[in-house]
Order: structure tokens, then sequence, then C-alpha cells
């Protein structure tokens, strides 16, 4: 069994869309953390401008970077205001997590271990794109963009890194993972047992573990509240992105099963795009008696 360590966990509420440059990861976080269950410990939520109609500026090569690293200061205030022994975080875009574990690995001396379960690594640079949620472990690793990768203090060891439900990647992110000899397993393998997981959190003895949870690691045939669930998408949309091929089962037998031989200290639930609620929302603004004047 794992060691526990008492002390309080802090909810941090991070509607960041700029990220991604996609508005609906804002309403996305608040309904997420409406559906979470009721908090134990503190709730803080992170400054985010609701979006608007303007364009967002590309900023020596990211989308929004003066915005976004406005945004990781305040999550970063935020949390040593309450110095945490846990943090949940609900966002947002996957760049919500970056703060958030930079300040997991500080809170446990460099000796994190972080569980990345998403279809895509998030290892990408401005070289290669320009959107900043694509880049969050990078940065995390002490790689990637300098402003962004400054902000990690101390940056998490490629040892303690694992990739879980990972689908294909580019050429870039390949060479990345391999270089740094970083490991992964993919849903297939993950289908019907936690194994390669655990065995990985035992060869490293891991103590305490931060999970990043990019919904996007789900079958979008099975949840559709997912980037590539979008039902006004053109057909071809999506075609050579990585897709998850993983169930709601799988990810939570899997996290259970981590949870009983490692402490779990961080857990960020990123990308939630409920299309459908998103809809009703606008027709039910739009409709008489309950819409607006």
């Amino acid at each position: 069994m794992s060691t526990r360590v008492s002390g309080k966990t802090l909810r941090l509420v991070f509607p960041q869309w700029q990220g991604g440059n996609n508005p609906p990861y804002y309403f996305g976080t608040q309904l997420l953390n409406w559906l979470s269950p009721a908090p134990s410990g503190p709730v803080e939520q992170v400054e985010v401008p609701e979006p608007g109609s303007e364009a967002l500026p590309v900023e020596d090569g990211i989308v929004a970077r003066s915005a976004l690293l406005r945004q990781a200061r305040n999550a970063r205030e935020l949390i040593d205001k309450h110095s945490p022994d846990r943090l949940v975080v609900l966002g947002g875009d996957c760049l919500v997590d970056l703060a958030p574990f930079a300040y997991l690995n500080e809170r446990y001396r460099g000796d994190l271990a972080v569980l990345w379960v998403d279809a895509h690594p998030d290892v990408m640079t401005p070289n290669e794109f320009k959107h900043a949620h694509a880049m969050v472990l990078g940065n995390l690793l002490g790689e990637g963009d300098r402003e962004f990768a400054d902000t990690v203090k101390i940056p998490v060891k490629p040892v303690n890194v694992m990739f879980a439900g990972l689908g294909p990647t580019t050429d870039m992110e390949t060479e990345f993972i391999k270089r740094l000899n970083l490991k992964k397993v993919g849903p297939d393998d993950l289908a019907g047992t936690s194994t390669p997981v655990l065995h990985w959190l035992r060869e490293i003895d891991a103590k305490h573990l931060a999970v990043h949870l990019d919904l996007d690691v789900l079958d979008v045939s099975k949840f559709r509240s997912l980037y590539f669930g979008k039902p006004d998408a053109p057909e071809g949309a999506f075609d050579g992105i990585a897709q998850g091929k993983m169930t709601i089962h799988q990810v939570v037998r899997l996290l259970e099963d981590v949870s009983e031989i490692v402490d779990v200290v961080g857990l960020g639930i990123t990308e939630h795009l409920p299309w459908d609620a998103i809809a009703l929302k606008s027709m039910l603004a739009r409709l008489p008696l309950i819409g607006g004047a």
C-alpha cells in the first residue's frame, strides 16, 4: 500500500481556453466543476477572462502568450496562498496543469511521478505548433519555450514520466520521447489491465503521483464531449490527428489501481467540450419567456 500524506486538498478551477484557442473550454470547465463531487478543502478560481469575439494575437510564435503566462502566475499565487499537499485542477485546456504540477514537484522535492493519461504527448514547441496547450509536458520537463519552461523551478525527471493511452505520434514527438527515454503504453495494452503502469510505478519506487487526465484519451464514439466530437466539424477535419481509444471504465480502473500503490497528490482533468450542453444553452437563450429580451 502507498504512504499517505495528511493535509489539505486545494481544488483549482481553471477555465483557461486561450491555450487551445477554443472558447467552449470556458463553459466546459464550469460544467465540469458543477458535476464534480463537493470539495473536501478550499476552492480557488484562476482569473480567466470570458471569451469574446476578438481574435487572439500570436506573440513570439504562441497564441495569447502574455495571457497564458499571466494566468499561470495567478494560478501559482492561488496555490501558494494555501500551500496544499494535494491539488485537483479542473480545466480548461491542457496547459492548466503547468503551474500546479510544477508546484507539486517542488512540494515533493523533485521526486514527483507524473502519469500523462492522454492521446497526445504535449511536448511540442513553437517551431511545430502555435498553441501552448500542446507544449505543457515539455515545459514541465524543462524543455520547449523558455518563457514557459522557466516557470518550472524544478523540472520533472524524465524517468518519472509515463504516457498512458498514447496514440500515434509525429516525428518530432517520437524523437522527443526517444531522446528522453520516456515510458509509454498505448490504449490496447491498457484495455484489460493496469499492469504496465503499476510495474513502472514500482520500478521507480514512486511515492507521490500527479495524474494529467486529458479527456480526449477517451473514445469519441463512446463519449462525445471532446474536441473530436464537434458536431459541425467538416469532414476530414481531424484526419492525421491521434484520437483516444479508451473507455471511461478503463480510465477509472487504471486510476483506482494506481491509487492503491502510490499516493495520488495531483489530478488535472482537462479538455472538456460538452457540445450538446453548449447547444442547449444557446437554444434556451433564444426561446420566448425563458430567453433574453
